[in-house]
């Protein structure tokens, strides 16, 4: 089942680590230049190179490797077509990626707007970033990313539309979502380009028979403080699956199922976030628990994507400033 599924390994505490992550000694450190790295592993006959961003406490890091790289089959499958390279998002040392720009190891990250780790970006032979994922993502899911950029399927559907193919059944469910109160009830006219509005907007994608959804809600969501947040800014609730009629915040009229599809989301359940003028400014579309969401929408209600656009380095100044 590759678009909804039953598994628990998406509950655990990311609260941050005590110990530092160690990375798996099949894991390639970067040469200095993505580019003789690429050129190192298509040499041993790989497809190409995936790079990983990551920190060194982070839980999400954790889940990642121990469940989606210890799960054999995807280890054996990774292994064979690409070369892993890691990459500290706050890493000082000198990476040249594979246009011949050079950066620190920070600054790429920031490049890529790494958001959240840990983040993969899937290079292929001739040096292109053809896919990325942001965030943890459970096994059955990260196996159909691999399978997706291994087939090349990036050259002829979206990621969204490959799982839509690979189990219809599940993909399109209608009815059953969470009903909250913190939910604005329709239409969903969401157009702020003409008239901004006076809070930021969040607008989560769902759908019925959605495991990960209920337990977004049963879970973090069902946490005052958080509901607390939400209740600061616009709130809607969008089912994938429906032809809801829908203004965007750009002003665009379209369906439920149309946007989500110009979106190209395939993870449920994605939050995108919106600013007062209609500008997305970040979305959340792997899973999250507690704290990463907490930490999302205190940096979406003080409006310090106005200030800073670096997600991390905000959430960073903030730890030292409570420290």
């Amino acid at each position: 089942m590759l678009f909804a599924a039953s598994d628990d390994s998406i509950v655990f505490d990311d609260i941050q680590l005590e110990e530092p992550l160690k990375y798996p000694d099949w894991f390639i450190l970067p040469s200095g230049d993505l580019g003789d790295d690429l050129e190192d592993a298509l040499a041993k006959g790989k497809q190409g190179i995936v790079v990983y961003f990551g920190q060194k406490r982070c839980s999400y890091c954790e889940q990642f490797l121990s469940l989606d790289l210890g799960t054999p089959d995807i280890r054996t499958y990774m292994q064979k077509n690409f070369d892993v390279l890691p990459i500290d998002i706050w890493g000082i040392e000198d990476i040249t990626d594979t246009d011949g720009n050079e950066y620190t190891e920070r600054d790429l990250s920031i490049k890529y707007q790494v958001n959240f780790t840990p983040s993969l970006i899937f290079y292929n032979s001739e040096g292109e970033k053809v896919f990325r994922l942001r965030g943890f993502y459970p096994p059955y899911k990260f196996r159909a990313a691999l399978k997706y950029v291994v087939g090349e399927f990036y050259k002829t559907e979206t990621f969204r539309d490959y799982l839509a193919r690979a189990e219809p059944g599940v993909f399109f469910q209608e009815g059953g979502l969470t009903e909250r109160d913190f939910f604005m009830a329709p239409p969903y006219e969401l157009a702020r380009t003409d008239q901004p509005a006076v809070k930021p907007l969040a607008v989560f994608f769902e759908q019925g028979n959605c495991h990960a959804c209920d337990l977004l809600h049963s879970g973090p969501l069902n946490d005052d403080r958080l509901v607390a947040e939400l209740d600061k800014m616009d709130v809607v609730q969008v089912n994938i699956a429906s032809d809801d009629e829908v203004t965007t915040p750009s002003g665009k009229k379209t369906t439920a199922r149309e946007w989500a599809d110009e979106l190209g989301i395939f993870h449920l359940p994605t939050i995108l976030f919106f600013d007062e003028a209609g500008r997305e400014v970040m979305r959340v579309d792997s899973i999250v628990q507690f704290y990463r969401m907490w930490g999302v929408l205190d940096y979406i209600n003080r409006r310090a994507y106005n200030e800073q656009v670096d997600y991390q380095l905000w959430r960073l100044k903030q730890r030292d400033v409570a420290e």
